[in-house]
């Protein structure tokens, strides 16, 4: 393919390159994979509401295409308003230089994805005056988001989409993840086939730190903690609702399968099979009167099919994993690299403290676990019980792991605790009826005891126990040992 004009003015006398803006925001992408290294940063003019660019600077090194790539970036940047710089992707960088090959290709999707990293940075700090009828949505790449988005769009209001990079790990499956830099590549592309500005926040630290390193020290202790209700509750979707408000809106809508009834209250989605008001029962009322969800009356097919029509390529493309860091990696391995919990063996015991085999470490075992015990009996064995201290698991029969009660410490009640009458232990898990003891007012609560109609299998301590009133989450805790 011949070199276009505009391709050689832009390698030969690139903009700004080496030019770095006062107090301005900067994202890179490329490294030691690719050998190609981009770096842009921008600064914001801070007396104008809609968060004009004022200046603008690059610099790359690796091939050619990279510098030009860089300079045609900032040549599309000058003088934008944030959330119009913010619909500039590869494609608008390759046009800017005449078309690329799909050798040179790659050049352009780096200078993206380090125009979008700092747009993120400057997106945290903005101030932009409120917009008429804008909705931020958050995009993980899949069709649920994405057709919450369409949705959003074609109701009328001005659709901003947005995306959380939140974890990076070269042994995951970015296929898999909705939180990897493939996956921000990928909503991207949705949003900007939907002509809608994107932004992705990089919120990698955050993550790490108030979810990651708890679900490994909750594993160290003997628990097994559920990551996306505390991701959900007090990471993800609060950075996502202060980034709306620093945007001039005053919602957000997510892809979710849950309602809002007046109050606000959490409602479960009309899609029983989909339904995700587990994973978000720690949002507060506060949160809940920001928050939009516009699958919450759909059920998956009619989603599918709206996103056929629509022409979206995600169409048909699997969910992704519950656990996103977790994504085309083994929990075992992933324990082992990140949080140091390797194999330890340790004794398993029977109710009557008969050693009946060895097992390969106390924090890989679960309450309510069958297979992977690697001893035999005449009945199947279930883990009733772990010990983190004595590095220990007792097991028995079905039976035994059978109770009529259980307690939730550190739990908070939206609703007078009368009202309970059903408890959910797991994301996808059966909703049991049930009662609290006690005459509880709303409020936070150090230890409650759940009383169960009937006996049913003990759930690991760690887990959330998300608390029912009908349909509508009144309450949660933390199942206790």
């Amino acid at each position: 393919m011949r070199t276009s004009e505009q391709l050689t003015n832009h390698l030969e006398r690139p903009l700004a390159r080496g030019h770095s803006p006062e107090d301005g925001f900067t994202g890179a992408a490329g490294g030691a994979a690719c050998g190609d290294l981009i770096r842009i940063s921008l600064a914001i003019d801070p007396d104008s509401d809609d968060g004009r660019i004022e200046d603008v600077g690059f610099d790359a090194s690796g091939c050619g295409a990279t510098v030009a790539a860089g300079s045609a970036a900032v040549s599309l940047l000058r003088d934008l308003p944030l959330l119009d710089a913010a619909r500039i992707g590869a494609e608008d960088i390759a046009r800017e230089l005449g078309g690329l090959s799909a050798a040179k290709r790659h050049a352009a999707e780096l200078a993206s994805d380090a125009l979008h990293r700092a747009l993120g940075w400057a997106a945290r700090s903005a101030s932009l005056a409120a917009g008429d009828g804008r909705t931020l949505v958050a995009m993980s790449g899949g069709v649920d988001s994405a057709v919450a988005a369409l949705l959003v769009a074609q109701s009328g209001r001005e659709a901003v989409g947005v995306t959380l990079e939140l974890w990076s790990d070269p042994e995951n499956d970015g296929d898999l993840s909705c939180c990897s830099a493939q996956a921000v590549r990928g909503a991207r592309e949705l949003a900007h086939g939907l002509n809608m500005p994107h932004l992705s926040i990089d919120l990698r630290a955050e993550f790490r730190a108030g979810v990651v390193d708890h679900w490994l020290s909750a594993h160290a202790a003997g628990l097994t903690p559920n990551p996306c209700v505390r991701c959900n509750g007090s990471v993800r979707l609060d950075a996502m609702l202060e980034l709306a408000g620093r945007l001039g809106s005053e919602t957000l809508a997510t892809g979710h399968y849950a309602r809002v009834q007046e109050g606000p209250l959490l409602q479960t989605a009309a899609d029983e099979t989909k339904d995700q008001s587990y994973v978000l029962s720690a949002l507060s009322p506060h949160s809940l009167q920001r928050l939009r969800f516009p699958l919450g009356e759909l059920r998956k097919p009619q989603v599918r099919e709206i996103a056929g029509q629509a022409g979206l390529a995600v169409a048909g493309r699997r969910d992704s994993q519950d656990l996103c860091f977790l994504a085309g990696t083994r929990q075992a391995a992933f324990l082992e690299r990140h949080g140091g919990l390797g194999v330890r063996p340790g004794p398993i015991f029977d109710l009557d403290g008969n050693a009946l085999g060895e097992h390969r470490g106390a924090h890989a075992y679960t309450v309510g676990q069958r297979h992977g015990l690697g001893i035999g009996g005449t009945e199947p064995l279930y883990v009733l019980s772990t010990d983190a201290v004595a590095n220990s698991v007792t097991v028995g029969p079905r039976s035994a792991l059978l109770s009529r009660g259980m307690a939730a410490s550190d739990v908070t009640l939206h609703r007078d605790g009368r009202r309970v009458d059903g408890v959910r232990v797991r994301a996808h898990g059966q909703t049991y009826g049930c009662r609290l003891a006690g005459e509880l007012d709303a409020g936070c609560h150090s230890r409650v005891e759940i009383e169960l109609q009937e006996p049913v299998e003990r759930t690991a301590p760690g887990q959330i126990a998300c608390l029912y009133a009908g349909d509508l989450v009144v309450g949660y805790g933390t199942v206790a040992a």
